[in-house]
C-alpha cells in the first residue's frame, strides 16, 4: 500500500489544474478523480496514516486536555488540501454520521485552516462508499455535476 501523502511531491496528481474534482473521502483514504468521470476512470489515492498503534480509549477529562485529537487526520487534510489547490470545483462524498463523517471533518478543518480550497468545494453527496464501486461513484457524480451545471448553479440557499 503506497501512501501518498508520505511518497510523493505535493503536486503529484496529474491534470488537476483548473478540473472539476470528485473525491470520495472516508476515515481511511481519498480516492480523487481529475482526469475525468467517464466510466472506468481511476483514481488516485491518498491514504490516511495507520492508527493501529495509538491507544483510542481515552477518559474524558483526558479528551478536554486535547488527548482525543487525532494530529495525524489533520496532516492528513493538509495534504489532501494542497493536493487539491489546483481544481476549480471539487465535489465532496462521503459516508458516516458526526465524528465518523470524514466528509464532514475535512471540510470543516478546510474553513478554519485552508479557506481557499474550501471555497471550492460546490457540494457534498452522503453516500455509502463501502457500498459503492467506483463506476457507481462517478455516476453518482456525473448525475450532481448535471443537475448542477444546469439548474443548482442559480440557487443561491443550502439544498438538504
Amino acid at each position: 500500500m503506497k501512501l501518498i501523502w508520505l511518497a510523493r511531491d505535493m503536486s503529484d496528481i496529474s491534470g488537476i489544474s483548473n478540473k472539476l474534482v470528485v473525491v470520495a473521502i472516508t476515515q481511511d483514504e481519498a480516492r480523487i478523480w481529475a482526469t475525468g468521470l467517464e466510466k472506468g476512470t481511476h483514481p488516485e489515492r491518498i491514504y490516511a496514516p495507520d492508527d493501529k498503534g495509538i491507544h483510542h480509549h481515552i477518559r474524558q477529562a483526558q479528551h478536554r486536555g486535547g488527548h482525543g485529537n487525532d494530529p495525524a487526520e489533520h496532516g492528513f487534510f493538509d495534504v489532501l488540501a494542497k493536493e487539491l489547490t489546483q481544481a476549480s470545483e471539487i465535489l465532496l462524498l462521503g459516508h458516516g454520521v458526526g465524528k465518523a463523517n470524514a466528509m464532514l471533518r475535512f471540510t470543516q478543518y478546510m474553513e478554519r485552516h485552508n479557506p481557499v480550497v474550501a471555497k471550492k468545494v460546490i457540494g457534498a453527496i452522503d453516500a455509502d462508499l463501502n457500498a459503492l464501486t467506483e463506476n457507481q461513484i462517478l455516476s453518482k457524480a456525473r448525475d450532481w455535476f448535471d443537475w448542477y451545471h444546469h439548474e443548482g448553479s442559480t440557487i443561491s440557499t443550502t439544498i438538504r
